[in-house]
């Protein structure tokens, strides 16, 4: 199922159908609605926004599910909808002891000599990555990866080599470091991340090679990279 067929399920199961009028034509009077019913408030979208974050740092969630989910959060208009947004994941209770991390092994070394490497699908990405190309390349994508902190780094160390890393344009993006002879590029879409959304830095330090980011947007997650790319270059 792709991203489109999951955001139209999640959909439908949220819809709520309107109320058919009488003989007469009239429709009767607006009932009282249930507690599932009511009217969201902005504060109670923030909520589950804030609590499908935390999923994601703990592996229940990849980086394009949470952006499903928080793309249905905001366009909820009743608490019934919040609520089938986390039917499938435990209550988030912050005076509760953290939870447990996710049991998926976090990668924190990424090694390239003379070759390539690909780091794609549903993996764990560690707090801190270095990833060193010697005469080699990375693919680095983090578009179904599972984040283990609010907060991560990625050293990309390129000689005559490189590293493209590709990114969901709701994360929180900053791109440093310095290169000799090489050079480091940011791609695709452009739009503003969301509040809140967990932050990954890249530090790129290229000698005659190169870093590629990519800022992928929604529509372009569940497609290869080559389609991918094109969709975040027209988002540009």
């Amino acid at each position: 199922m792709d991203h489109d067929d999951r955001i139209a399920d999640y959909s439908d199961r949220m819809t709520t159908e309107p109320s058919p009028a009488d003989n007469d034509g009239v429709h009767p009077p607006p009932q009282r609605a249930t507690p599932s019913g009511l009217r969201a408030s902005d504060a109670e979208r923030e909520q589950v926004v804030e609590a499908l974050s935390e999923h994601a740092t703990t592996g229940r969630l990849t980086l394009a599910e949470l952006e499903e989910r928080i793309t249905l959060a905001y366009r909820a208009t009743t608490r019934d909808e919040i609520d089938q947004l986390v039917t499938d994941l435990p209550a988030s209770d912050r005076s509760a002891p953290a939870p447990e991390p996710s049991r998926r092994k976090l990668t924190r070394w990424i090694l390239a000599v003379m070759g390539g490497s690909d780091k794609r699908g549903r993996w764990g990405v560690g707090r801190r990555v270095t990833a060193v190309a010697v005469m080699g390349g990375h693919t680095i994508d983090l578009r179904n990866a599972e984040l283990s902190a609010d907060d991560t780094t990625i050293v990309a160390v390129n000689w005559m080599g490189g590293t493209d890393i590709y990114v969901p344009d709701t994360i929180d993006l900053h791109v440093g470091g310095f290169s000799v002879m090489g050079g480091t590029g940011e791609h695709g879409s452009t739009r503003a991340p969301r509040r809140g959304a967990p932050r990954i830095r890249v530090l790129a330090y290229n000698l005659m090679g190169g870093t590629d980011v990519w800022r992928m947007p929604e529509e372009a997650n569940d497609v290869p990279l080559k389609q991918a790319r094109k969709i975040a270059k027209k988002s540009a």
